[in-house]
């Protein structure tokens, strides 16, 4: 099982870095140009016109990998990778036409907050009852680390999956705002649930866990400070689907709070930014949000921001396998 996991990693790589070599060139050439936010960091101003929807290329490597190296459990009827991408895709397929749209507009506006969240809400949705269908999502919720489960009705344990999943795409999307931290921030993650994959004897979740974080590890060749491609919308969407989809496959959907801590911390920030605004009718907390836009304010380059969220990101990955270590092993 390991040997698969390591295999999709090293597949998923290789594949992204080609396809960057390809793809990024082919993004300038069509002149798809990242629109920078008005009211962003004056300094961001810098970065307009680098090329964007570079999700593609850790969309490409992780399918790639899911279908070479789990070939072999098609045939014997395993199919949860398979699952677990094609819910990641539907969610980068929504952040593909947020991309374009914005591209189109030549401005950083997609899609309208009420559409997106119709559709996601739709996604999520359907994704949970055909996952509940084949057994692998029990109406049990499991506690990490006090190991206690408790059985809710199954509406309220969908609408709970279905926001969750939402929740976590947004606060994905939400990060991706500085070179290489969405993708430095969830490649701990990603491996993080190949390694509870193996504890749990899951391989299925093993091959795509191994194929996501390779692929990350490729697109981070380029996304890293002074970043040559961003995820785009589509990226960003894509990874958020798959972080929440492995928690599913593991039914620990809370497990999310701390293998995702820093896109929890950024969408927090963001929510307490908004919310304090109104409520003070314009006053705020954070010089800017969410998190990582008030610490570029405060002085933190890139570089820092880069390093201290992917740390974090790593330690609570280490806590969150270590909780399930404990529990299955």
């Amino acid at each position: 099982m390991i040997s698969k996991i390591l295999f999709a990693f090293i597949v998923a790589l290789l594949v992204t870095v080609i396809a960057g070599l390809v793809l990024i060139p082919a993004l300038r050439r069509a002149n798809l140009g990242q629109s920078i936010r008005e009211d962003g960091p004056v300094w961001h101003s810098g970065k307009a016109g680098t090329p964007t929807m570079g999700g593609f290329m850790f969309v490409i490597g992780t399918s790639i990998a899911c279908i070479t190296v789990g070939f072999s459990s098609f045939r014997t009827g395993e199919f949860l990778h398979l699952q677990i991408f094609l819910f990641a895709l539907v969610y980068g397929v929504i952040g593909f036409y947020d991309d374009y749209r914005k591209l189109k507009k030549k401005q950083n506006e997609g899609l309208t907050a009420r559409g997106k969240f119709l559709l996601q809400l739709l996604i999520s949705v359907l994704y949970i009852l055909i996952v509940k269908s084949t057994g692998k999502l029990s109406a049990i919720l499991y506690i990490p680390f006090v190991n206690i489960s408790i059985p809710l009705p199954n509406w309220i344990y969908v609408i709970f999956l279905a926001f969750v999943a939402i929740g976590t795409v947004n606060a994905v999307n939400i990060t991706d705002g500085v070179d290489g931290l969405a993708t430095g921030s969830a490649l701990p993650v990603a491996i993080c649930f190949g390694a509870i994959a193996f504890v749990l004897s899951n391989p299925s979740l093993g091959i795509f866990a191994g194929a996501l974080a390779g692929s990350l590890a490729g697109f981070l060749v380029f996304n890293f400070h002074p970043a040559k491609v961003f995820m785009g919308d589509i990226g960003s969407h894509f990874l958020g689907g798959a972080i929440c989809a492995m928690a599913y496959a593991c039914d620990m959907p809370l497990l999310l709070i701390t293998v995702g801590i820093i896109f929890v911390i950024e969408a927090l920030s963001d929510i307490i930014q908004v919310t304090y605004f109104k409520i003070t009718k314009g006053k705020r907390i954070f010089k800017m949000a969410p998190l990582h836009h008030h610490l570029e304010m405060s002085g933190w380059s890139e570089y820092k921001l880069f390093a201290v969220f992917t740390s974090i990101s790593t330690v609570f990955s280490i806590i969150s396998f270590l909780g399930v270590y404990s529990a299955f092993s």
